[in-house]
């Protein structure tokens, strides 16, 4: 068998990474309303400066002063600027601790806190949360929303493959040249390295080379050396092997379940209950500078 050297860059595991924070930055979406306490002062810049400019207390004006900030305070936490969804996301954020905000003040729990925005908000948030009821729990509703979101408790098919990466372009000649030579043990120098994957779920495959990449290399002959196209181009790779995917069981998840359900229920419920209160401001949203 030919040997290829290991190389150490792991295009996958950086995906799985960028993925594993994706669905951090997912689950700190849904609760926009407590995203001030969660993360402390992540936004207190913007806030501080917006709430700065004079104007009507009924008019909300979202613009490129929150965007800059927003992006600036995003940067300092994660290293770079956020995308078009996170920006989104962050405008959302603040905009819900805006409505909070003067919610509070107009319910006069400043009182001591006229300068700490977080108290306020905080305080205004729980005179809010005291107001709403948790519709009833039963077996049909918590198992329904636990179908609808199966993907987060189901153990996915996993994948063992390894990828020959050839030094300079990856034409498609040139990756199955490779594939023809891995695969007969043709003699000659490889100038490839090796890349190891282990336990890959399809969907992280999928978003580090694509849809069509992915399905090709699970159908593939395990230990055989193959070409495949995705989406950044031709690549060599070899299914090692691949374990099934088990449904979970609601049964013994239960108590869990019901937790999650709990939880997105209420936030669900709080984003309502702000929403409803943003209708008293005349909100006006500028695009955002490109």
């Amino acid at each position: 068998m030919m040997m290829l050297p290991v190389t150490s860059a792991d295009p996958v595991e950086a995906t799985e990474k960028q993925n594993k924070d994706k669905k951090q930055w997912q689950d700190w979406m849904r609760e926009p309303l407590l995203h001030f306490v969660l993360v402390g002062a992540l936004l207190f810049a913007v806030d501080h400066i917006v709430a700065s400019r004079a104007g009507d207390p009924k008019t909300i004006l979202v613009d490129s002063a929150v965007d800059k900030q927003a992006k600036q305070v995003f940067k300092d936490a994660r290293g770079r600027e956020p995308n078009d969804e996170e920006l989104f996301a962050l405008r959302r954020v603040w905009l819900d601790n805006e409505i909070l905000y003067r919610e509070g003040l107009a319910l006069g729990v400043d009182k001591g806190d006229s300068v700490i925005r977080d108290r306020v908000i905080f305080k205004a948030l729980s005179m809010l949360s005291a107001d709403l009821k948790l519709p009833p729990a039963d077996d049909k509703v918590v198992r329904e929303w636990f179908d609808k979101n199966r993907a987060k408790y189901d153990e996915p098919a996993r994948y063992d493959f390894q990828e020959a990466v050839i030094a300079g372009e990856r034409t498609e000649g040139s990756v199955k040249a490779l594939v023809e030579k891995l695969n007969t043990g043709a003699p000659g120098d490889i100038d490839a390295g090796l890349r190891v994957f282990k336990g890959r779920p399809h969907a992280n495959i999928v978003q580090g080379y694509g849809e069509a990449f992915a399905k090709a290399l699970e159908q593939s002959t395990q230990g055989r050396w193959v070409a495949i196209s995705g989406k950044d181009g031709w690549r060599a790779v070899r299914l090692e092997s691949s374990t099934n995917g088990t449904a979970a069981s609601y049964e013994s998840l239960r108590g869990v379940v019901l937790q999650d359900w709990t939880d997105a229920t209420m936030a669900q419920l709080r984003s309502d209950a702000v929403a409803v209160r943003a209708k008293k401001y005349n909100i006006k949203v500028e695009p955002v500078a490109r």
